[in-house]
């Protein structure tokens, strides 16, 4: 016999640590699937208690022993259930995630903010002493597949006296980019452009191209857990092999930028493919905390002066 489902949180359960306790116990014997912000039963458990509560996401343990009202206790407690059952990531439960101590608004229309490329921004990459390229100097970025415009909206930041044309296919996944760049108060400095990759910026040239491109191969995401699997297909698949985007961006980044711009962009596991397939590019293959070979940067003159 199915074992019935709780309906309210234990009596036991009256501070935020008792909180955060029982949901990593939860998720982990649901066998949970992490990486949409957080990274473990541990970090989803917190964000999703103290998001829940609009609690700061710092200094947890002074909040620890705090006790909730019966109100509290049922919201948080129904979230749990909800993020165990249905296997829905904590982030569109709340429609909040992090990336880089930013808030962004989230929903089922956009993948949840996650990208290397928004930690190499904030890296000896761009804030060294002889970065990739001066952030200063930076005046046009042009962001592809911008999802939930997070990465337009750092780029705000790092690079100060931008402007930002961010791009995207899906209609939807724009008008949860207009939600933050309100919200940033950033319409006088992100364009939001629908249309497929290169196609709505006509001639125009930049200093700077980003992009974190789909590019899950057809395999990969057959095995999808269920948790990523309710992000937008469109997001993720990215062909056979998972690079048919990215081919289709280095074939065209050459003639949108300016001679001392350049290339990021995020390819996942594609490495090997992409070094085996253009022996005549130079890589450079930035690292992160969590990550290694993942994202590369290339210069103008190496996608401008080929054959």
């Amino acid at each position: 016999m199915a074992k019935a489902r709780r309906k309210s949180a234990p009596r036991e359960l009256t501070t935020i640590l008792d909180f955060v306790r029982f949901a990593v116990t939860r998720f982990t014997e649901a066998n949970l699937a992490f990486g949409q912000g957080t990274h473990d039963a541990v970090e989803e458990a917190l964000f999703l208690v103290f998001e829940s509560l609009g609690l700061p996401n710092e200094r947890f343990e002074s909040f620890f022993p705090a006790k909730l009202t019966d109100a509290e206790r049922r919201k948080v407690f129904a979230l749990i259930e909800e993020r165990m059952r249905r296997r829905v990531p904590a982030a569109y439960l709340l429609n909040r995630a992090w990336l880089q101590g930013v808030p962004f608004y989230v929903d089922k229309r956009v993948i949840v903010p996650r990208s290397f490329i928004a930690e190499l921004f904030y890296s000896d990459a761009f804030q060294g002493d002889e970065p990739l390229i001066d952030p200063g100097t930076v005046g046009s970025v042009l962001e592809l597949c911008t999802g939930s415009g997070c990465l337009a909206v750092l780029a705000c930041d790092v690079f100060p006296v931008a402007g930002i044309d961010a791009v995207d296919l899906s209609a939807d996944a724009l008008k949860v980019a207009a939600i933050n760049v309100e919200q940033h108060g950033l319409q006088d400095r992100i364009s939001l452009m629908k249309g497929d990759l290169f196609a709505p910026v006509g001639d125009k040239v930049y200093d700077l191209i980003v992009s974190n491109p789909p590019y899950v191969s057809a395999k990969s995401y057959k095995a999808l857990p269920a948790e990523f699997a309710q992000e937008p297909r469109i997001a993720h698949a990215g062909g056979a092999d998972g690079l048919d985007i990215v081919r289709r961006i280095l074939a065209e980044a050459g003639e949108h930028l300016a001679p001392e711009g350049g290339l990021l962009c995020e390819v996942g596991t594609g490495r090997a493919i992409l070094e085996t397939e253009y022996p005549d590019i130079d890589f450079l293959w930035l690292d992160t905390e969590r990550s290694a070979g993942e994202v590369f940067w290339l210069p103008a003159e190496s996608l401008q002066n080929r054959g």
